[in-house]
């Protein structure tokens, strides 16, 4: 806890400074260090979101956009893509300069597991699904369905009544963490999900209904490569772990399906230093390899990634305004889960089209679910709402309550599922 807020007093503590600097539209020099060139800097900068040719620019230059504030949208930026920027004429003002330590070997990557505080690394997310199934061996198994690039586990959790036989009369659900490295939250909520499906079916009906009539597959972290170098090197780092040459690291594994791969250069990059590199060819990557061997093998109903930060629902398509021709009940489905995440706490949701209510992505989860195989699948983006409520780190104290909003949400779309097989 204490090193999450020392975090948000720095981050609060360099806005303050960038405040200071006067209005949007000045364009502060900056002299352009080698070592930025080769990936070990970042630069956060705020642009007035009035900007009218501001989406076009973030849409071209693939920019990645941590949030937005009070009219302000905060970019994270390598040096090349702050000229590039410069270059279009989009005033901007510097808010602080995020460093990337140097890697540490792969030992001591392993053993440093305390400055994520009660956030789970790989080795305790490994853990707790062991843990699990030996503790329930009714309800849960759990599989090992890939290896990620520097060859960690990729585990998944299935939970049911006959948890070790496919059962062809049940309905297949699928849910997934952290296809982006620097979400930490986005672990959490599917690992509580199993915790509380495990946990309570013995003593709650509700979920003893849900376990006895469908089949739960849990992939809580996606990206373990990923999140330890989070954890351990760059706070902010967003894709995998790939060595792309040129000391350029990392593909995003949620550009990377093989549906609508690189239909464009707006909904994802062809370039290895962007934080939407799509990789160098469709499901390149192991890890999205992993997700799509499961769907192969198994006819998911519904499907929920989770994601952080903005508080909405978001479903297909993603790369294109058009609808889908299950438009209606897309929105119906996402509408329904919004407002039950908002009864709980009041932290608000709403749910639009990725495409048309967001931004434009291609080769995305949700878009590939259910343009390759029907499946009607969703993304949460999880609290906060804004970069200047805490971004991508969310408070200790936050993880109990967006779990417990997320939930009712979740067992919903499981029994809509069960309903509608």
């Amino acid at each position: 806890m204490k090193k999450v807020m020392f975090i948000l007093i720095v981050i609060a503590l360099s806005f303050a400074s960038a405040f200071s600097m006067g209005r949007v539209g000045q364009v502060p020099s900056v002299s352009i260090p080698q070592d930025i060139e080769r990936g070990r800097v970042y630069y956060i900068v705020r642009v007035d979101a009035r900007v009218e040719a501001l989406p076009h620019i973030i849409r071209r230059l693939n920019l990645d956009v941590m949030g937005n504030y009070q009219g302000y949208l905060y970019l994270l930026l390598r040096a090349s893509e702050v000229r590039a920027l410069y270059a279009s004429h989009i005033p901007y003002q510097f808010v602080s300069i995020e460093r990337e330590k140097v890697s540490l070997p792969k030992e001591r990557r392993v053993r440093a597991q305390a400055a994520n505080g009660p956030y789970h690394s790989y080795l305790e997310v490994q853990k707790e699904l062991s843990d699990l199934e030996k503790d329930y061996p009714g309800i849960v198994k759990l599989y090992d369905i890939g290896d990620s690039v520097e060859g960690r586990d990729i585990l998944a959790v299935k939970i049911s009544d006959n948890v070790a036989t496919e059962e062809d009369d049940e309905v297949d659900c699928f849910f997934v963490g952290c296809h982006h490295a620097r979400e930490w939250i986005s672990v959490e909520v599917p690992l509580m999900l199993a915790r509380y499906l495990a946990e309570h079916y013995s003593d709650n009906r509700e979920i003893k209904d849900v376990v006895d009539n469908s089949e739960i597959w849990i992939v809580p972290l996606l990206n373990p490569d990923g999140l330890e170098y989070t954890i351990n090197v760059f706070r902010w780092w967003r894709k995998n772990r790939r060595d792309n040459g040129n000391g350029l690291f990392g593909v995003d594994l949620n550009r990377n399906y093989d549906f609508m791969w690189g239909i464009d250069d707006i909904g994802s990059s062809p370039n290895p230093a962007s934080n939407v590199y799509r990789g160098p060819s469709p499901l390149s990557e192991p890890e999205s390899q992993a997700v799509a061997q499961l769907f192969t093998s198994h006819n998911f109903r519904v499907a929920l990634t989770y994601h952080s930060y903005a508080q909405v629902i978001l479903y297909p398509w993603g790369y294109t305004v058009e609808p889908t021709p299950d438009y209606r009940l897309f929105s119906f489905l996402g509408d329904t889960m919004a407002s039950l995440m908002s009864a709980v706490h009041g932290r608000w949701y709403y749910a639009v089209p990725g495409g048309s209510g967001f931004y434009f992505t291609n080769g995305e989860f949700t878009d590939w679910a259910y343009g390759k195989y029907g499946t009607l699948a969703f993304t949460v983006e999880l609290p906060p709402v804004s970069l200047m409520q805490g971004g991508f780190i969310n408070a200790d104290s936050d993880i109990t309550s967006i779990f417990e909003e997320n939930l009712p949400a979740a067992l919903y779309l499981i029994k809509w599922a069960i309903a509608n097989k």
